[in-house]
């Protein structure tokens, strides 16, 4: 079962490493991982999908806790958490098939952000299945490139794993 894991960490060189690391070593395979600065710009947030049971994720909570730069630790559920991700695909064109490109980005909400004689850009966001059923409609007309993030995670509502600026500060 995918599990949703959540780490605010120290932004410092090498942090990534030893979170992937700590994954690695137990031959847990990382689905997908993001990671980015936060409000607090010494803060970093990682959203990490992991394949495995509730079990072991609370053992692997634990152990990431430990870790001297990760300041918090949670994993989020689905069904009390918003999650996206964003694609990013050059899809080929021509005359004959641009109308019902342009149709197909239409009905998923998606933006064009380049236009070339012979391809486009597209931009979407949205949840994992939403992803998949677009890139299975436009695979028929030739994907030249593709780039997705992976799953972006926040829980709803006043819960949060946010970060007090002198909270990273003391982390480091």
């Amino acid at each position: 079962m995918k599990q949703t894991i959540v780490a605010t960490v120290v932004n410092n060189p090498g942090v990534l490493a030893r979170v992937a690391g700590l994954f690695s070593r137990r031959g847990f395979n990382i689905a997908s991982i993001a990671v980015g600065v936060t409000e607090v710009e010494t803060v970093s947030r990682m959203t990490i999908v992991v394949d495995v049971d509730e079990a072991t994720c609370e053992q692997v909570t634990k152990q990431l806790n430990k870790l001297v730069d990760v300041i918090r630790v949670r994993t989020l559920q689905d069904t009390d958490s918003v999650a996206r991700e964003l694609l990013l695909v050059k899809v080929a064109v021509d005359p004959r098939n641009r109308s019902e490109i342009l149709e197909t980005v239409s009905i998923f909400r998606a933006n064009i952000i380049d236009v070339s004689r012979t391809s486009m850009i597209v931009e979407m966001t949205g949840d994992e299945d939403k992803i998949n059923a677009f890139i299975n409609l436009i695979r028929p007309y030739g994907i030249k490139e593709l780039a997705r993030t992976g799953k972006l995670a926040m829980a709803r509502g006043e819960r949060a794993v946010a970060v007090e600026a002198d909270e990273g500060l003391r982390a480091v």
